[in-house]
C-alpha cells in the first residue's frame, strides 16, 4: 500500500459512526484475514478516543490473532485499572512495553555510521543498534493506532515513531532524542516532512519484518473527538495526518509575549511529560521572557528518570561544551534537559546564559526545583484570573499539544 485513504480534515469533526465505519472498511480491505496483528497504541499522555478506535479495530479483526501493545517509550507502566479505562475494555493479550527488561527486545540489526552521518548531516556518526519489542516482530502485521501532533524531537509525532521510540530499545531512543536536541526543539518542532530524526526512525523501521500499517488520527486536542483519520502504510498514513495536524495544531500569534502560563492537564503526571507546556510555547516568548508551567498536581520531575535531578536543566551548549563530562549519561535524559531550557549559550568563563526563564508552579518541593536549575513559584500564589487580565501574559489552558508560533513576518 503506497497511498493513504483519508476521512475528515482540518476544521471537521467526525462522528462516532463515521469513525467506526471508516476503520471497519479500511481494515476489511487490507487483506488481514488469518494474519496475526500487533496493535500498537499510545499511553495516556496523548489525546485520542482510543476506546472508540480499539472497539472498531478489534471488531474488524475478530478473525485474527490480536495483541495490543502500549507504546510507553520510557514512561511508567500502566496498571490493569489504568489500562481498562484507557483502552475502554478488558481486552485479552494487552501488554505494556516493558522497556526496563532486556528480554523484551529482539535485535533487528544496526544502522551504520556512514548512513547515520548522511542522515544527520554529520552531526553524529555512530553505529546505532536497533532493538524492538519482540511482540512486533512475532506478528505478521504491526498496526499503529494513534494520534499525530507537533513534536519536539521529530517534527510531527506518529507513524513509525510508535516503533521508535515507542516500543524500542534504549539505544535508538537515546540517539534519536539527542539528534533532535542538537538540532534544537525550537528548530524541529512542527517541521513538516522528513526531518533528520524522522529519517533515522524510518531507517530503523525498514528493519522490521512485519507488514507496517497505521490508522493515524488527528485529534481535537483535549477531547475525544477526531478531525481526521488516515489509513495506509506507516509512512503515507503519517504523512497525510501530519499535513492535517499542521493546519489544526499550530496557532500563530502576531507578536512575541513576555510571559506564558501553561496550564497543564492531569494526563501529564510529571515534568518529563508536562514539559510539553514549554516546548509548544517557546517559539512565541520574547527574549528574556518567562514560561510558567502551572501544574499543582505534579510532584516529581521524572518518575522514571530520577537522574535529571542531579543533571538539572540546561541548554544544548552547556552539554556540548563539557561533553567529556556528560557523554556517558543517557542521551535521552540530556535531550529532555535541553528541551525544557530551550535556547541558550555556555562558555567556561561566563557560564550559561538562557534566552527564556522557566518557572515551575507545581507540587515539587522548592529545593528540588531550584536544584535542577529552574525557577520556583508556589502554585497557591498563582492567580490565573490576574494573569488573564495582564496584557503581557498569555495564559494557555490545556497546554501541551497545540504548538504556538509567530507569524512569519514577525519571526523572520
Amino acid at each position: 500500500m503506497t497511498n493513504a485513504v483519508v476521512i475528515g480534515g482540518a476544521g471537521q469533526v467526525l462522528t462516532e459512526d463515521e469513525v467506526t465505519a471508516f476503520v471497519g472498511d479500511a481494515l476489511a480491505g487490507a487483506g488481514l484475514e488469518g494474519k496475526s496483528v500487533c496493535v500498537i497504541v499510545p499511553d495516556a499522555t496523548r489525546s485520542c478516543p482510543l476506546p472508540l478506535l480499539l472497539k472498531a479495530v478489534t471488531q474488524a479483526l475478530k478473525g485474527s490473532q490480536v495483541t495490543i501493545l502500549v507504546a510507553l517509550g520510557t514512561h511508567a507502566a500502566m496498571t490493569p485499572e489504568q489500562l481498562r479505562e484507557h483502552l475502554g475494555d478488558d481486552y485479552p493479550n494487552v501488554i505494556n512495553h516493558e522497556w526496563w527488561k532486556p528480554e523484551t527486545f529482539a535485535d533487528l540489526g544496526t544502522i551504520g555510521p556512514d548512513r547515520v552521518g548522511e542522515i544527520s548531516a554529520e552531526m553524529l556518526r555512530d553505529e546505532v543498534p536497533v532493538r524492538l519489542n519482540r511482540a512486533v516482530v512475532e506478528h505478521d502485521v504491526a498496526l499503529v493506532v494513534g494520534p499525530v501532533f507537533p513534536h519536539e524531537v521529530v517534527g510531527f509525532s506518529g507513524g513509525n515513531k510508535y516503533f521508535f521510540p515507542g516500543v524500542a530499545g534504549q539505544e535508538v531512543i537515546d540517539f534519536s532524542h539527542w539528534l533532535g536536541a542538537l538540532i534544537t526543539s525550537a528548530n524541529i518542532i512542527g517541521t513538516p516532512g522528513i526531518t533528520p530524526v524522522r529519517a533515522l526512525i524510518d531507517e530503523a523501521a525498514a528493519l522490521i519484518p512485519a507488514e507496517k500499517l497505521a490508522l493515524s488520527v488527528v485529534a481535537r486536542s483535549g477531547t475525544d473527538s477526531l478531525h481526521a483519520i488516515a489509513f495506509g502504510d506507516t509512512v503515507e498514513s503519517w504523512r497525510a495526518a501530519a499535513e492535517i495536524s499542521a493546519q489544526t495544531h499550530v496557532r500563530y500569534l502576531d507578536r512575541p509575549v513576555r510571559r506564558v502560563v501553561s496550564v497543564m492537564p492531569p494526563k501529564y503526571a510529571d515534568i518529563w511529560t508536562a514539559a510539553k507546556g514549554f516546548y509548544k510555547l517557546e517559539p512565541v516568548v520574547a527574549d528574556g521572557g518567562e514560561v510558567i508551567l502551572y501544574a499543582p498536581h505534579v510532584t516529581q520531575l521524572a518518575a522514571m528518570h530520577p537522574e535529571i535531578e542531579q543533571i538539572g536543566y540546561h541548554c544544548r551548549d552547556y552539554f556540548l561544551g563539557q561533553w567529556e563530562k556528560f557523554r556517558d549519561l543517557h542521551w535521552g535524559v540530556l535531550a529532555h534537559s535541553t528541551h525544557l531550557r530551550g535556547a541558550g549559550t555556555w562558555d567556561p568563563v561566563s557560564g550559561e546564559h538562557l534566552r527564556v526563564q522557566v518557572t515551575l508552579a507545581t507540587g515539587i518541593p522548592e529545593d528540588v526545583v531550584r536544584g535542577a536549575n529552574l525557577g520556583y513559584a508556589d502554585p497557591a500564589t498563582v492567580d490565573l484570573d490576574a494573569y488573564e487580565a495582564d496584557a503581557d501574559t498569555f495564559v494557555v489552558p490545556n497546554a501541551g499539544e497545540t504548538l504556538y508560533r509567530l507569524k512569519a513576518s514577525v519571526a523572520g
